[in-house]
């Protein structure tokens, strides 16, 4: 048996070249290509529900309001100021309120009708930039509503 001087054996030949340090770039390419659009759909998401949130509790909160009022000119006052409240707290811009009462037929609110409250508002997707309106395009609708009785014994005084 002839005794083997290591340092001077040749290495076997890789078939397929040298992959020293191509790990690591896999590793950050497929990371930058999976992980950003990633971040950007939780973002999106996170906005969406967000505003989804505040456009349910501004009609809930306006129904109740409404409701609860002495009269009408309360009635749109306190619509009024639950609706900043809710803006300001969500961050909701553009909102659209409609106020409608079942049966239908007489002045909004009165005694024994159903107050029906819709809020629609728009959520801007992130790094949407404005040009050729691009903003406005990639914009999802929201709509929420909310439905609360007037007392029966309601009266406007």
């Amino acid at each position: 048996m002839r005794p083997s001087n290591r340092s001077t054996d040749t290495p076997p030949a890789d078939p397929l070249g040298d992959d020293s340090g191509s790990a690591a770039l896999e590793f950050i390419l497929v990371g930058l290509l999976l992980l950003v659009p990633l971040v950007y759909l939780i973002v999106a998401l996170g906005l969406i529900q967000g505003q989804s949130l505040g456009a349910e509790a501004a009609a809930r909160h306006i129904a109740r309001a409404v409701s609860t009022a002495t009269d009408v000119d309360d009635a749109r006052a306190r619509a009024d100021a639950v609706l900043t409240a809710v803006s300001e707290e969500y961050g909701l811009d553009d909102v659209d309120v409609s106020i409608d009462c079942t049966p239908s037929g007489a002045a909004c609110p009165r005694a024994g009708a159903t107050l029906q409250v819709s809020v629609r508002t728009l959520v801007a997707l992130p790094l949407v930039p404005p040009v050729l309106e691009l903003d406005r395009i990639a914009a999802i609708p929201i709509e929420a509503s909310g439905a609360h009785k007037v007392s029966r014994f309601w009266s406007e005084r």
